[in-house]
């Protein structure tokens, strides 16, 4: 069948650049969908970095370090932005305002202020879709517990707890980055960088938290400069936010933890939900098994573990016995994305990509978390304690 071309621009040649190319490169992977994306130019500040995507990407007719190149050819229907966070509102500004639309990198903004500045440029086009990039959903096991949530098979809520946790940075010796230095990466750290892949499901499922206790941690103090000498670590290794969540049925606690130092852990993403009628839990420590306890009053209380199944949200080659992984997820986030561009309210299938309002969230959570680890107490999200941590932040 014929499908629909949306001509892509890169903003960011590194890591996750080349992550999406691969993707677009892999789908011949996807069955029966009606949209492809098509790389057509990058751009990044560093002309060497550019280089991969003319060697890999037949696509690519134009590279540039200037993106006002890109916003400004008609050729291009979208742009991917990958680049620190310092960078995210002009940048992101600049994409919506020409009529591009965008799949940005988390946080969306450096801060709370840098957040609304994008917010409030969107209000002015509401024609071009934003979204957040976010990859954990699309995994198997997350999204049948998705397909659970959805289908109010939990009863009543418990207890949630969601994290993101690596070991990355467990290393003293590894040289410092970017999200090592408050002027590019932010105060928030970890839960700027990580915090988006940890609330997009509690956060679609409505469970915005109502106040959080924060616990930041630095463990490591300083690090190698790649030039002999050592420098200081000025952003938060480990976060732990104890959140409230009321709603109007009901309330429980939901912990969410983003962590740069987990020993024993590459890259783990999980969930868990306990529920008066159902508990479950998903890991991409063990991405083919997923856990539940389905409860029935004076019933018996046996957790049952699954082999999820290689069943996506868009349909693949790929046989169900085989295991799904990272490149797998974010080909299906970047299905989601064409999905919705191109179909808007009608989508194959019900999740889409993180969308600005829950970045906003987060940074809402993020700022009250700040003022939590400051003075030691619990924050109310949204309120006059938020409020002023905010005011603070801007140095109002």
């Amino acid at each position: 069948m014929d499908k629909t071309i949306v001509r892509f621009g890169v903003i960011g040649c590194g890591l996750m650049g080349k992550e999406f190319a691969s993707a677009a490169a892999r789908w011949c992977h996807l069955t029966d969908v009606g949209f492809e994306p098509r790389i057509t130019a990058v751009c990044d500040a560093n002309p060497a970095a550019a280089e991969w995507f003319v060697r890999q990407v037949p696509s690519v007719s134009k590279t540039t370090t200037d993106y006002r190149e890109l916003l400004a050819d008609p050729d291009i229907d979208a742009i991917y932005c990958a680049v620190p966070h310092n960078l995210h509102a002009d940048l992101y500004i600049d994409i919506i305002r020409a009529g591009k639309h965008l799949l940005g990198e988390k946080p969306f903004g450096i801060d709370r202020e840098a957040n609304a500045r994008i917010v409030a440029e969107m209000a002015k086009r509401p024609d071009v879709l934003v979204r957040c990039s976010s990859e954990f959903p699309f995994f198997p096991g997350a999204y049948r517990i998705g397909q659970w949530v959805r289908e109010g098979r939990f009863g009543r809520i418990i207890e949630v707890e969601a994290g993101f946790w690596h070991s990355s940075d467990l290393d003293p010796l590894k040289p410092i980055n970017w999200k090592r230095r408050i002027a590019t990466n932010g105060e928030y750290g970890c839960m700027g960088d990580l915090g988006m892949h940890v609330l997009h499901l509690p956060l679609r499922f409505g469970w915005q938290p109502d106040s959080v206790r924060a616990l930041l941690q630095k463990t490591v103090d300083q690090r190698p400069d790649g030039k002999g000498g050592m420098v200081p670590c000025e952003t938060w290794d480990n976060a732990i936010l104890a959140c409230d969540v009321k709603r109007e049925d009901q309330r429980f606690p939901m912990v969410l933890s983003t962590k740069r130092i987990a020993p024993g852990h590459a890259n783990t993403w999980f969930i868990r939900i306990n529920g008066t009628e159902l508990s479950a839990e998903y890991s991409t420590k063990n991405p083919k098994q997923i856990r539940s306890l389905p409860y029935k009053p004076g019933g018996e209380q046996a957790w049952h573990t699954l082999d999820v199944p290689y069943q996506t949200a868009y349909s693949t080659i790929t046989g169900g016995i085989f295991e799904f992984g990272f490149s797998d997820s974010i080909l299906q986030m970047w299905a989601a994305f064409c999905d919705e561009l191109v179909n808007r309210d009608g989508m194959s299938q019900p999740l889409y990509c993180a969308t600005p309002e829950e970045a906003a969230a987060s940074h809402e959570l993020f700022t009250a978390a700040l003022e939590s680890d400051r003075t030691g107490q619990t924050v109310r999200i949204g309120g006059r304690d938020s409020l002023e941590a905010a005011a603070r932040s801007a140095g109002i």
